[in-house]
């Protein structure tokens, strides 16, 4: 279009140096017009130029649009072959299931019959199991307050038996040397005194020293009136030679514990229902009777202190 302007613009300018004014004139308003047609042209080149630039834009976005529609398309396509194929497995399934339906039916409903006896018989057997558990706790429960009420009595009976047992020490202070020991074991408090520091040979009879130890011992005992009192004769193995009316060491060690819980019972504060005497012969030794060591201290008299325990058997009789 421009070549041809200028062709014609080249013509005019020759034909003007041989044309008439008139022919002249009407060639370059021919000009002016082809010159306003070629601007108009221009702006429209220019128009459909900017169109095809936007046209090309939106064109690669829809092309975009398009891959990503196709990628969406065989997504589904495929998820729609994947659901497909399942749908016909499940329609292959539920069709060999029908036809072996009525079996199935049957054997499935004597099977859940059965687990529904079983799960009934399981429910009772836990609710009764658990209303088994709830009596235990309940029952370990007390179990547990009775043992801490006895393991409270036991704890104060033993300090009772530990302030006996010092207190009695310190009274026998004396004797301390001269055959007597006190010991503390198993909650009860043994004092026990050799023959030496009370008796003769083959006698019964308390000598004077052996006598203090026994009031001094009753002093303690009378300050305790809950302390049972169990007083045992003991001998060696020596048969008795003594010229005294006895049958032998049994009715001695019986005599000489007799002897020990009549000098306990000069002492009114000592509740004589509290005492026992007993005579256990040779039948009980502490040592071996093969040498006179071992023999002198299985000649002895056994104080044996025990805390009543009314409050105890109270707490086992309630349970």
């Amino acid at each position: 279009m421009i070549k041809k302007i200028s062709f014609v613009v080249l013509t005019l300018v020759l034909a003007a140096s041989c044309v008439s004014p008139k022919i002249y004139k009407e060639l370059e308003d021919k000009y002016a017009n082809l010159k306003q047609e070629n601007r108009k042209l221009s702006d429209e080149n220019d128009a459909l130029s900017n169109a095809k630039n936007a046209a090309e834009n939106e064109l690669k976005q829809i092309q975009m649009a398009y891959d990503e529609a196709v990628a969406e398309r065989d997504k589904l396509q495929a998820e729609y072959n994947a659901a497909k194929s399942n749908l016909d497995n499940l329609k292959a399934s539920y069709d060999a299931l029908e036809k072996n339906s009525s079996a199935s039916i049957a054997e499935n409903s004597k099977k859940n019959r059965e687990l529904l006896a079983q799960l009934e018989a399981k429910e009772q057997a836990l609710a009764a199991e658990n209303a088994r558990l709830a009596k235990l706790k309940k029952e370990l429960e007390n179990r547990s307050q009775r043992v801490a009420e006895l393991e409270s009595v036991i704890a104060s009976k033993d300090a009772a038996m530990t302030a006996l047992k010092n207190a009695i020490s310190r009274a026998l202070t004396d004797f301390e040397g001269k055959g007597l020991t006190v010991e503390q074991r198993d909650g009860k408090v043994y004092v026990s005194m050799e023959n030496k520091l009370l008796f003769g040979s083959g006698s019964w009879a308390v000598g004077t020293e052996g006598r203090r130890a026994v009031q001094q011992l009753g002093g303690v005992l009378g300050s305790n009136p809950d302390i049972a009192v169990l007083i045992e004769g003991h001998t060696d193995n020596a048969p008795y030679q003594g010229s005294g009316n006895l049958s032998g060491n049994w009715d001695l060690s019986t005599k000489r514990a007799t002897a020990i819980v009549n000098i306990l019972r000069e002492n009114t504060a000592i509740n004589p229902e509290n005492l026992t005497a007993a005579g256990r012969g040779e039948y009980a030794p502490i040592a071996t009777n093969d040498s006179a060591a071992g023999k002198a201290k299985n000649r002895r008299i056994e104080v044996i202190l025990t805390p009543k325990l009314d409050e105890l058997s109270q707490l086992l009789n309630d349970n």
